[in-house]
């Protein structure tokens, strides 16, 4: 059995995906589809750049999904009995596409109005995120209920790993918190480079945006269940998946607890099917006897094809 896991935002890279579109007809036709559905080059900027509008989150994101869909159409029927899917923040969205609960296409036009959302959000109530390295759950979030005030909250935004997480807020509590997380022993406090405070409360002004936009989806029972970032659930049903994915936007990513509800229901497998080997990583600090296999580079590919 396997579990298949999909990158988020952070991911990408110029040049993403073009070796996987230049070497099999079926990635250059999900780049080609991408391009179509949302009205401009999308592999272009993927591929070309430039790097700084290829992070801007409204286009990061359907790059990253884009990427991931074009390794799983490659590698598809060589899965074998896949268990769960799993997807961290944004690859959630390609996580339910390959379960056959999303088409492409919508999820294409759904993360690229998240991205929007998201990054509209950050402008009218600036927010930053830092991640801080060392310390215990409980402990963290102890320290971000003292940074937090009645007007500025800081609280923890992505339980990535034992000691790694991320927190999300206001930038004076983020700051705040910061400074008490050292005081309080973390390793390191890392300021990221992001629009917003994504997975905060102060996403919330794009609740209605995005809840609109999962309206127009058809969603569909998945054919796996895909583990819900937001509660480490594994969902089977279209309407739970609906409700999830939006919650998600303002909820935590509990990535251990997905990891760990994927190890107890007996995987020891992941394919981590996109850009880079981050999830693949965290993976490892969660249960270092559980195998992971990175599926992003044509080289990847074909080993794991056996060309």
């Amino acid at each position: 059995m396997v579990a298949l896991l999909f990158p988020g935002q952070g991911s990408q890279t110029v040049g993403m995906g073009r070796d996987l579109a230049d070497r099999f007809p079926e990635a250059r036709a999900v780049f080609e589809e991408a391009d179509d559905v949302l009205g401009f080059a999308l592999s272009k900027l993927a591929w070309e750049g430039p790097g700084e509008e290829l992070t801007l989150t409204h286009n990061a994101q359907p790059a990253i999904l884009t990427h991931s869909v074009a390794v799983y159409r490659v590698v598809a029927s060589r899965l074998g009995d896949i268990r769960f899917a799993a997807g961290h923040s944004l690859g959630e969205f390609s996580a339910y596409v390959a379960a056959g609960a999303m088409s492409f296409a919508d999820a294409l036009r759904t993360v690229r109005r998240r991205g929007e959302l998201m990054f509209r959000s950050g402008e009218e109530r600036p927010g930053t995120m830092a991640a801080v390295l060392g310390l215990e759950d409980e402990v963290l979030e102890d320290v971000c209920r003292s940074a937090s005030t009645a007007d500025e909250v800081c609280i923890a935004a992505n339980y990535n790993a034992p000691g790694q997480i991320v927190i999300s807020g206001d930038v004076a509590a983020v700051e705040r918190a910061s400074e008490l997380a050292r005081e309080a022993g973390a390793r390191r406090v890392l300021p990221l480079n992001v629009s917003g405070a994504f997975h905060s409360p102060l996403m919330a002004v794009a609740e209605a945006g995005l809840a609109e936009q999962l309206d127009l989806v058809d969603l569909t029972a998945p054919e796996f269940p895909v583990v819900s970032n937001v509660n480490a659930e594994a969902v089977t049903e279209a309407a739970r998946a609906r409700e999830l994915l939006l919650r998600q936007l303002t909820s935590p990513v509990r990535w251990t607890a997905c990891m760990r509800t994927i190890l107890d229901g007996g995987v020891n497998t992941f394919l981590e099917l996109g850009r880079g080997s981050v999830l693949s990583g965290l993976l490892r600090r969660i249960d270092r006897d559980a195998k992971a296999v990175t599926l992003g580079t044509v080289a990847e590919v074909e080993a794991f094809l056996g060309q």
